[in-house]
């Protein structure tokens, strides 16, 4: 081959490795961009007044005078929300006015024998009192407006009655005009719309059992089951998701038959025209603001707290601890086995057909799915093992450690016994020579000398141990639990945590952030392990080097 033909070549060679160095790190960046700014969105955004009440409701951690008056300031702006639908309701929930026209009756029977009222005042009033629920009772059912302005007027023309001041038939008075309002405005018969229209709404703004709403539960409320559920939207995010919710109403309908069915968004207010609760849909988006009042967080406690209601709150405090624990158990086991391992086959096995077997085993075992391992450490660790040392056979972290142990070891043994081989004959000879023996040698001269190409081993096994998903789902990792308290116990960890968020974890996957965070922070742990193994095996280099 003459020169120029080798130059030629030389530069296409370079050319194919540049550009595949630059569509690597332009892949990494299509992949890895995306995933490290909405994992970064877990620490860094605008946190609302909601979160700030999560934060001292669930970590005891705020300023407890700023905060209360902060609240007290988004409360009141929220009260016009508040009224707005409870007139709304009041004029069109014809079931539930009937009933409270009915208990309001009972009440003022009540009051009247309580109040030592004389037999003919009482018999008077109650029968005034019945007069008065059964023309509300005729309007709630009828669709006439005519009768119902007539039946509603009859009844505030008792309004001013002393029999009825200061007495709990007040509401009977309140209740007639909110019902008169909201006839005149809407279609009588569609009363069932607008109730199935207004629940949506309310859903919305003030959440239900299991999703949270925008401003979150109604003051007074009682609690509800789920931590998540008691605050509205805690970040200013959510808060624009739910808002849109809000004003947008969404349906699937069928434009031609047989045809797929076509999403269609109408403004919400649109069903709710004339009535007292259209204005609500101008007022909320414009005063916002002061009921969230948003204000940008730095939420560095997501690395150390605990979560709940499966990781909508909180931080990944216990899956950090727990794979940092399985990482540095694995390591504990597979950085002798897999040193001495290559030591002996380097210096003491012979080679022959045994040793060429082993060592397609050991090339073997590298390439074996990560999952077999996983059914392998359940099967021997876990169900027999143990069992037979007298522990309990359960998931725990040892059993994941020695799995991972198991999992690592070839790739450890294949590094170190390079890394030995790497060591010039002259150092081991130099060394024999002086009267040392081989075990000696090779702990003083060997290994020191082999160290940078060990920890190169080490390097690569701790990104193993540390992303490994599949083994331990079977040995040692759980979704949820208590922080572990010995080697024995299983334990929450962030490959699994982030597995477990990504296929079947509803709540969690409604908030997106934090199951990016966790990836995002199995990514830094993995990059400050292997930053201070590189850190390590640079100093160690030096020091061979006599720097």
């Amino acid at each position: 081959m003459n020169l120029g033909v080798r130059r030629t070549l030389d530069r296409v060679f370079t050319g194919l490795a540049g550009a595949s160095i630059v569509l690597l790190t332009l892949v990494l960046i299509a992949v890895l961009g995306p995933m490290v700014y909405r994992g970064s969105s877990a620490v860094l955004f605008q946190g609302t007044v909601e979160f700030r009440k999560m934060q001292r409701d669930l970590f005891r951690r705020a300023d407890r005078t700023a905060l209360a008056a902060e609240i007290a300031e988004t409360d009141q702006a929220r009260q016009v929300v508040y009224e707005m639908i409870d007139r709304f309701r009041n004029g069109i929930d014809i079931e539930a006015m009937s009933s409270e026209a009915r208990q309001i009756n009972r009440e003022y029977g009540r009051e009247l024998r309580h109040n030592d009222a004389s037999a003919d005042e009482y018999t008077e009033a109650r029968e005034v009192a019945r007069t008065i629920r059964d023309l509300l009772q005729e309007a709630f059912r009828s669709q006439d407006i005519e009768l119902i302005r007539r039946n509603v007027a009859e009844v505030l023309a008792r309004k001013d009655e002393a029999r009825f001041t200061g007495t709990v038939a007040e509401r009977y008075f309140v209740m007639a005009a909110d019902f008169l309002e909201a006839a005149e405005h809407i279609d009588l018969s569609h009363y069932h719309d607008y109730l199935v229209a207004l629940d949506e709404v309310e859903v919305i703004l003030f959440g239900s059992i299991e999703r949270p709403g925008l401003l979150g539960p109604r003051p007074n409320q009682a609690a509800r089951p789920l931590a998540m559920s008691s605050y509205g939207a805690t970040r200013w995010d959510q808060a624009q998701a739910l808002l849109d919710r809000l004003l947008w109403a969404e349906r699937w309908v069928e434009q031609e038959p047989g045809q797929p069915l076509v999403k269609q968004r109408s403004p919400r207010a649109e069903l709710f025209h004339d009535t007292a609760l259209e204005p609500l849909f101008t007022y909320v988006p414009q005063h916002l603001n002061e009921m969230l009042r948003p204000r940008f967080t730095v939420y560095w406690q997501f690395f150390l707290d605990d979560n709940f209601d499966s990781h909508y709150f909180g931080g990944v405090g216990p899956e950090l601890l727990g794979t940092l624990l399985i990482t540095v158990l694995g390591m504990l086991f597979v950085i002798p086995l897999g040193v001495i391992s290559a030591a002996y086959l380097v210096e003491c096995a012979s080679e022959g057909p045994a040793m060429r077997i082993l060592r397609m085993s050991i090339n073997t075992l590298a390439g074996v799915p990560s999952i077999v391992f996983g059914l392998f450490g359940l099967a021997f660790f876990v169900l027999f093992l143990f069992p037979e040392l007298g522990f309990e056979p359960k998931a725990c972290i040892l059993a994941a450690s020695l799995t991972l142990a198991v999992l690592t070891l070839p790739v450890m043994i294949r590094a170190s016994e390079e890394a030995i081989r790497t060591v010039p004959l002259s150092y081991k000879e130099g060394s024999l020579a002086l009267g040392a023996s081989k075990f000696r040698t090779f702990v003083i001269v060997t290994f020191p000398a082999a160290l940078p190409g060990i920890l190169t081993g080490v390097i690569l096994s701790l990104s193993r141990i540390a992303g490994e998903t599949a083994p331990i789902l079977f040995t040692g990792a759980v979704s949820m639990g208590p922080i572990p308290k010995s080697i024995f116990d299983p334990t929450r960890t962030l490959s699994y945590g982030s597995y477990d968020m990504a296929v079947g974890d509803r709540l969690a996957m409604m908030v997106p952030h934090n199951q990016y965070g966790m990836v995002v922070t199995l990514i830094l742990l993995i990059l400050v392990l292997n930053a201070l193994a590189v850190v390590l095996r640079s100093r160690v280099f030096k020091k061979l080097k006599g720097h």
